[in-house]
């Protein structure tokens, strides 16, 4: 079974310059709220943050032949190795800032995994790969990525319901009933309705925005790994890779379950061509480039991929757009600080939407494939990655140790379903050319 081409906009350009910039304004906000509160729970810095979002997407696109139109932003994955060797680095009498700068280099180093994982593929084939990510695979695993990443939107959302319902019911209304431009920049309609209301009600405090410089730059020598070998403490570096490398494992889970809810979503199999090795790639090189100027490890966006799903705009041009914006607005302090003052209601709002349409993507892929629940062997797959995925990410702080290496809910659930898939009985041959062809 073919993936069917969907239905949509492949090529913006068609639109006018306008619109195409306005769709490139969307994905901007769209990444925004989660790439700037990775840096905000970590220390890292914002500006290098986004100047390296930018760079990262844009040679994520050039290692993928410029064909998948996703966005690299921060990655949430690396938080607890970031703050377990800052905390250790502390510990040992250095600086928050240099301590920082030694778990981005666990962190460039787990983005080489990437490309280990890559060559893996590319020696042994898509195809022999693919078969363990069968759709009974997949379609759970994407359905747990909106799941998952769901609590930090009902969190921000509660924070003001009513800030929140606002942007819900613009998005909504907007891409239900609206007409030309309307219908296809629901996202930042809905932003941009929903901050109003909140300025209005004097609920937007503008001090940090008014006090910050036109112009700046994103990255100070301080904040790179160049800081740490200038006096290197070798313990420290080791530590950090020891404790940060196992996390790739997760990431690179994700990353597949990312390229499978892309490919359904625009309808175009991705993880065949340009490959899901050039794809791989193309993320660790982001996250390892990242790592080395202080910014944080990149990974695939699903709001991005919400984005792609509301609006039926699949053309990867819009995404460089986003991508170049995000890399000019590093170099402007006061536009990071403005952003920055968006209500955490105004990104739960959109937030709600945009993660439940990735959620909605496995359950499509899902019935696409003819998935044959009747089967116990499926539901038992299908089964355990929901609740294993679930579980962890609410039960145990998304943090599962076996030995001395930490699972997050996504890692584990998807080495159990690709486990199942692969010992269960009454195995029927797995048609992965939905993917391939």
């Amino acid at each position: 079974m073919e993936i069917q081409s969907q239905q949509g906009i492949h090529d913006a350009r068609t639109l006018g310059p306008v619109k195409f910039g306005i769709l490139g304004i969307q994905h901007l906000f769209a990444m925004f709220g989660a790439t700037i509160l990775v840096p905000a729970i970590t220390g890292l810095n914002v500006s290098a943050t986004l100047l390296f979002a930018g760079i990262g997407t844009l040679l994520f696109h050039f290692i993928a032949k410029w064909k998948v139109p996703a966005f690299l932003g921060s990655s949430f994955a690396f938080i607890g190795g970031y703050l377990s060797i800052k905390q250790l680095g502390m510990d040992r009498g250095l600086s928050e800032n240099l301590s920082l700068d030694y778990a981005c280099i666990g962190v460039a180093c787990a983005g080489l995994c990437y490309f280990v994982m890559a060559g893996l593929i590319k020696w042994f084939g898509s195809e022999r790969i693919l078969r363990y990510f069968p759709p009974v695979v997949t379609g759970p695993m994407v359905i747990s990525i909106g799941l998952c990443l769901s609590g930090s939107a009902i969190t921000n959302a509660m924070t003001d319901w009513l800030i929140a319902l606002t942007a819900i019911i613009v998005v909504i209304v907007s891409n239900m009933w609206g007409r030309g431009i309307v219908r296809i920049i629901p996202i930042l309609l809905g932003v941009a309705a929903s901050y109003g209301l909140a300025a209005c009600m004097g609920k937007i405090d503008f001090t940090p925005f008014q006090n910050a410089a036109w112009m700046g730059l994103p990255v100070a020598r301080e904040n790179t790994v160049l800081a740490v070998f200038d006096n290197p403490d070798y313990t420290l570096i080791t530590s950090s890779i020891i404790a940060i490398m196992p996390i790739a494992f997760a990431t690179i889970m994700e990353h597949i379950g990312d390229m499978c809810a892309i490919s359904g979503t625009v309808g175009k199999p991705f993880l065949a061509d340009p490959g899901l090795h050039r794809t791989l790639m193309g993320d660790g090189l982001a996250t390892t480039l990242a790592s080395l100027f202080g910014a944080p490890a990149n990974t695939t966006y699903g709001e991005n991929t919400g984005v792609l799903n509301i609006t039926k705009v699949y053309d990867p041009r819009v995404i460089r757009l986003a991508a170049i914006f995000a890399i000019m607005l590093s170099f402007c302090p006061k536009f990071a600080c403005f952003v920055a003052t968006m209500p955490a209601a105004t990104i739960g709002g959109v937030s709600l939407i945009l993660y439940g349409m990735i959620s909605a993507v496995g359950i499509r892929n899902m019935v696409e494939a003819h998935i044959d629940f009747i089967q116990m062997r499926n539901i038992l797959i299908a089964a355990l990655i929901l609740v294993i995925a679930i579980g962890v990410k609410y039960g145990a702080n998304d943090s599962v140790a076996i030995g001395s290496v930490h699972f997050s809910g996504l890692a584990l659930a998807a080495i159990v379903g690709i486990i199942l898939n692969a010992i269960l009985p009454n195995r029927i041959d797995i048609d992965i050319e939905q993917y391939t062809n």
